[in-house]
């Protein structure tokens, strides 16, 4: 890619934007981060320390007011903001990358996806974990038949935290969006529609485990998907021994595979894109088995090199996309479907039945 960079103002510098996002678009090339938006005076000092030559601004506001000198806008703010924020990014007439989940209803998410086509923008999610390496491998599996056809998937994202950590994430006023419902939901819930299609039926269960806890921690999804397909997802903090992340059955074989995406853990660990050659690989010991009839625990079936997890692809997309050498890699719109699914997922929950969409 040629030309001046395109400049990006950040919003927000807790996880998402200083674990996440600002390392991704800096090691992207055509892209430069420009601005960091951050109230906190010590974020504020941290972005400078990780980024000498960038901006810092207390307010959106701030960012906005010079809205001719930024060509992308990245909200990584908690998401009661993702809303209002995307809409002035857009109102101001700047594409707009936002977290997930970009709403908390798919009525606003389509809604802003009409401003953003009416205006003529960019507007994109960060479902970064379509990224993931156990993701795209079995995308792979899937796209050669390697399974027959699919009957079941079972997608796990579980962890291990007996106490709650606090913050908004996990706070109990519905208009913060948190809960592992619509936070880790919206990963498994993206990953199965994008693997298999639209959704005709859902049945959910949420629950509180923790003692202490005001949201969901522990939330079970099935789908009946269009083609058959029935997925089983599963998201949880009180799981004190973890499942496999995925484990899919098909008509000719199974694939089971262990283990997270070892990316988030580099971004934490203060590594970044485009460091080492082995970005987003993981061990032989941790692939996948394919095969039928055995379980993978006692060797059954064979194991299958896991692809590199690829976080930076999607702000590369962005960049082409901006300069029209390719499409948006995560409409508003498929955004939208995922929330109707998670909508129909917090009913049935809620009222003990099965939603029909």
């Amino acid at each position: 890619m040629t030309g001046t960079p395109l400049r990006v103002g950040l919003i927000g510098y807790g996880l998402a934007g200083s674990v996440f996002h600002a390392p991704l678009v800096a090691a992207t090339e055509g892209l430069t981060l420009d601005t960091v938006v951050t109230s906190n005076p010590e974020r504020q000092e941290q972005a400078r320390a990780e980024f000498p030559d960038v901006r810092v601004a207390g307010t959106p506001e701030e960012l906005f007011g010079r809205a001719g000198e930024l060509d992308l806008i990245v909200i990584a703010s908690p998401n009661k903001t993702h809303v209002p924020l995307a809409t002035a990014a857009l109102k101001a007439g700047l594409p707009v990358v936002v977290d997930k989940p970009v709403a908390g209803t798919a009525a606003e998410a389509r809604e802003l996806a009409a401003l953003a086509e009416e205006r003529g923008l960019l507007l994109s999610v960060f479902q970064n974990r379509r990224w993931d390496n156990d993701f795209l491998t079995l995308r792979d599996l899937l796209e050669k038949g390697e399974l027959g056809d699919v009957w079941r998937f079972e997608s796990r994202f579980e962890r291990w935290r007996p106490r709650p950590k606090g913050g908004w994430r996990e706070s109990g006023d519905p208009a913060e969006i948190g809960g592992l419902l619509y936070d880790l939901g919206s990963h498994v819930v993206d990953q199965a529609l994008v693997l298999f299609g639209p959704v005709t039926e859902v049945y959910a269960e949420t629950d509180i485990r923790r003692p202490g806890a005001e949201t969901d921690d522990d939330t079970f999804i099935a789908l009946t998907h269009a083609n058959g397909v029935r997925s089983h997802l599963h998201v949880s903090a009180t799981t004190a021994q973890l499942g496999p992340r995925f484990r899919v059955l098909g008509s000719q074989a199974g694939f089971v595979k262990y283990g997270l995406d070892p990316q988030e853990a580099a971004l934490r660990a203060d590594e970044r894109p485009g460091t080492s050659a082995d970005w987003g690989t993981e061990p032989e010991s941790l692939w996948g088995r394919l095969g039928a009839g055995e379980s993978p625990v006692t060797g059954g079936g064979r194991p299958v090199p896991t692809l590199a997890g690829d976080y930076p692809a999607y702000y590369a997309a962005v960049a082409a996309a901006l300069n029209g050498a390719g499409p948006n890699p995560v409409p508003a719109v498929e955004a939208a479907a995922a929330l109707d699914v998670l909508e129909a997922a917090r009913r049935s929950a809620r009222d003990k039945v099965t939603v029909t969409l």
